[in-house]
């Protein structure tokens, strides 16, 4: 992984260094989910704090409405499992 310096500091620990990392998000409204694989994040290298570029959040959101208003298809469907904890 690319390490970088960040122009900010974390707000957790205040570490300047970051890497910039592709994960799975899973977006969730009102019980349904889109799971969204090879999600851009920068992750804090001192104590691993996640953050997401706004624009990359608003995107997965727009793709999300869309498919609940059938305008897009999703990739695919995948099957959740549920289970509650007791």
């Amino acid at each position: 992984m690319n390490e970088k310096t960040r122009k900010v500091k974390c707000n957790f620990c205040g570490s300047e260094q970051y890497e910039e990392r592709r994960i799975e998000y899973l977006y969730s409204y009102k019980g349904k989910y889109l799971l969204v694989p090879n999600t851009p994040v920068e992750v804090c290298v001192n104590c691993g704090m996640i953050y997401y570029d706004a624009a990359v959040l608003k995107e997965i959101e727009r793709r999300f409405f869309a498919i609940q208003e059938n305008t897009e298809k999703p990739d695919r469907y995948i099957r959740m499992p549920s289970a509650t904890y007791a």
